[in-house]
């Protein structure tokens, strides 16, 4: 449904949700609802029935005795029935007609996922900002703070996504490490092969053609620790933190690597000390050269 209004509103700036049905024999697309998503009650999926929160692709609703049909398109909302609130804000640095530049705090994923709907960048933007259809044009690590380019307009939002796989924008990134007595210098480009782990959350490197590379600058050292600049000239999933751990120097409190982490063990005194610090590129619609830079900073531990 490209460039097409969507059958359900966004509400409490959260779109709605879709599923395609497949070919089979359930009797009623509320009998295959309730099969496909059994973390959803039936009485669930009645009561939004009833709401006329489920709709086909065409805005018609979807009663508890309309029969499947296949192929077609059902959108619903999602809802979660708690969410903890993340107890860090996002701030809004720039807005115009065609972009929304957000400083986002750490442990708030970009975009809904898993447990996280409302406590999201994106939904909460959409909320404070009543901009149903934004969009973020990149994303960054749940655990990553800082900067996050939307899109505010359909009609340019392929001319500003365009730029990253076409590197077209620069983007630096600040990271506290560990660092080693007598080291005094890092290499100034790192590259390696990125691969899928074993674990679905995490990549690794392994032999082979190079397909990620990072510029590294180192900035400062205090005792036992170095703040470095990182540029990434590829977008390769978690792709500076493994760099990083690579060269032996693991960014300070990373919950994946070197060890993975178990889920919600959120420490909000100790966040991943990454920060996505500034961005630039010339504007595909304005012709403008843009640049914004995070309010936030990375301080080293002292001595």
């Amino acid at each position: 449904m490209t460039g097409q209004r969507l059958p359900l509103p966004t509400r409490d700036g959260v779109g709605p949700s879709c599923v395609g049905l497949p070919q089979g024999e359930w009797p009623t697309i509320a009998e295959f609802l309730i099969e496909r998503f059994p973390a959803i009650t039936r009485e669930a999926w009645m009561a939004r029935m009833e709401a006329r929160d489920v709709v086909d692709e065409h805005g018609v609703p979807v009663t508890a005795q309309r029969r499947y049909q296949a192929p077609l398109r059902v959108y619903y909302y999602r809802t979660l029935d708690a969410e903890a609130r993340i107890p860090f804000d996002e701030q809004v640095l720039f807005q115009d007609d065609q972009l929304v530049v957000a400083d986002k705090p750490p442990f708030l994923p970009v975009t809904p996922t898993g447990k996280y709907l409302q406590e999201s960048l994106l939904v909460r933007l959409k909320r404070k900002l009543k901009l149903d259809d934004l969009v973020p044009l990149h994303r960054i690590d749940r655990s990553t703070a800082g900067l996050v380019l939307f899109s505010v307009r359909p009609e340019t939002r392929g001319a500003y996504q365009a730029m990253f796989p076409e590197r077209r924008i620069d983007k630096h990134y600040e990271a506290v490490v560990p660092w080693r007595p007598g080291v005094s210098s890092v290499p100034g480009t790192y590259r390696s092969r990125l691969v899928d782990d074993d674990h679905f959350m995490r990549v690794k490197e392994e032999a082979g053609e190079p397909n990620s590379e990072t510029r590294i600058t180192l900035r400062k050292t205090v005792g036992g620790h170095a703040l470095l600049e990182l540029s990434p000239v590829t977008g390769r999933k978690h792709q500076l933190r493994v760099h990083c751990m690579a060269l032996g120097m693991p960014i300070v409190n990373d919950p994946f690597y070197p060890v993975l982490l178990p889920p919600d063990s959120d420490d909000f005194d100790k966040p991943l000390q990454l920060l996505a610090k500034s961005v630039a590129f010339e504007d595909p619609v304005s012709g403008e050269r843009r640049s914004f830079t995070s309010p936030r900073s990375l301080a080293l531990p002292p001595r």
